[in-house]
C-alpha cells in the first residue's frame, strides 16, 4: 500500500494504491460518490486486491485529503473537471493503457461519462448504485420518501420550504431516509468518516447536488445522459440494492440502453451493497473483471 498526490493546475489530488498496478490482472480505479464525499466509504472495494488486482482509491478535488477550494465559484465545479482529473490520474499512475473503473453513486455517473469518451485503455466499467438521469433520480427519491413517517416528511418539507436545511432537525429527518435507502446496516467507521469529512466542507456536494439526496437544487439537477447510453461500448456491470435510492426503474433504464450490460441486484442491500453485502459484492465484481482481463 502506498499513498501519493497528483498535482493539476496547482491543486493536489490524493490517492492510495493497494496492491501492484503493473503486474497481474487489470487494475481498478475506484471512484467515490457525492459528488463531494471522500474515498473512505469505498475502502472495502479495494479488497479486490486480494485477487492480485491492484486498486486505486482517490479523493476527488475538493474532497477528503485532496485540495479543498471552498471559495471557488460555483461554475468551477463541473462534470468535465472530474472527468479530466480521472483521465490525468490514470496517466499519472501509468495505467491509462489498461484499467477498469468501479464507480459508486456519483462515481458511477462519472464512470459512464468517462466511458462515453471511449478511452482506449478502459477495459471494464462497474456502475454501482448510480442514475443516468438526475431528474429521474429525484423523482424516484421523492417517491421513496412518501413512505417515510408523516412527521418526518413534514419536517423535510418545512425546512426545504424555509431554506433551513442546515439545521440538525433536517439532518435527523434525512437520516431516517438514509437508514432505509442509503445503508441499512449500522454505519461502519469508514462510512461515518466519509460523511464527517463531507460535513466539514460540503462545498462540492452543495454546489453540484444540494442539501440532500432528494432535494437536488445544484448544477447537476438537469444532468441526463440517458439518450447517450447506447454509445457506451465498454463491457459494463450494473449493481444496485433492492432497497436502493437507485431503484430498479433507474437502473433498468441504464440496463436497457448499454449494449450487453449485465445487472446484479443485491436483495439485502440499499445504496451500499459493497458495505451491506461485502463478500458477495467482491465476488460478483471480481467474476465480471475476470471476463475483461483478456
Amino acid at each position: 500500500m502506498s499513498e501519493g498526490t497528483m498535482t493539476r493546475d496547482g491543486n493536489e489530488t490524493w490517492y492510495r494504491v493497494v496492491g501492484d498496478l503493473t503486474a497481474g490482472p487489470t487494475p481498478v480505479v475506484i471512484c467515490h460518490g457525492g459528488p463531494g464525499a471522500a474515498h473512505d466509504y469505498t475502502e472495502p472495494i479495494a479488497n479486490l486486491s486480494r485477487y492480485g488486482r491492484g486498486c486505486v482509491l482517490y479523493d476527488q478535488l475538493g474532497c477528503g485529503n485532496s485540495t479543498h477550494l471552498p471559495d471557488a465559484p460555483a461554475d468551477f465545479w463541473t462534470v468535465q473537471l472530474f472527468k479530466d482529473e480521472l483521465v490525468d490520474l490514470t496517466r499519472h499512475l501509468g495505467v491509462s493503457e489498461r484499467y477498469a473503473v468501479v464507480g459508486q453513486s456519483w462515481g458511477g455517473m462519472l464512470g459512464m461519462e468517462h466511458a462515453l469518451d471511449h478511452p482506449a485503455g478502459l477495459r471494464g466499467l462497474v456502475v454501482a448504485d448510480s442514475p443516468a438521469s438526475i431528474p429521474l433520480w429525484v423523482e424516484e427519491a421523492n417517491r421513496l420518501r412518501e413512505d417515510l413517517p408523516p412527521e418526518v416528511q413534514e419536517t423535510l418539507v418545512q425546512h426545504e420550504t424555509d431554506g433551513t436545511t442546515d439545521t440538525q432537525e433536517y439532518e435527523d429527518a434525512v437520516r431516517v431516509f438514509y437508514d432505509r435507502h442509503l445503508c441499512r446496516v449500522p454505519w461502519p467507521d469508514y462510512v461515518e468518516r466519509s460523511f464527517a469529512k463531507m460535513a466539514e466542507d460540503p462545498t462540492v456536494y452543495h454546489t453540484m447536488n444540494g442539501p440532500s439526496e432528494f432535494h437536488c437544487i445544484g448544477s447537476l439537477k438537469t444532468w441526463d445522459i440517458t439518450d447517450r447510453l447506447h454509445e457506451i461500448s465498454t463491457p459494463t456491470l450494473l449493481i444496485s440494492g433492492r432497497h436502493d435510492e437507485a431503484t430498479p426503474r433507474i437502473v433498468g433504464e441504464i440496463h436497457e440502453r448499454i449494449p450487453g450490460a449485465q445487472w446484479r441486484i443485491f436483495e439485502e442491500s440499499s445504496h451500499m451493497p459493497h458495505v451491506e453485502e461485502q463478500e458477495d459484492f467482491l465476488e460478483t465484481v471480481e467474476a465480471f473483471l475476470k471476463t475483461v482481463d483478456a
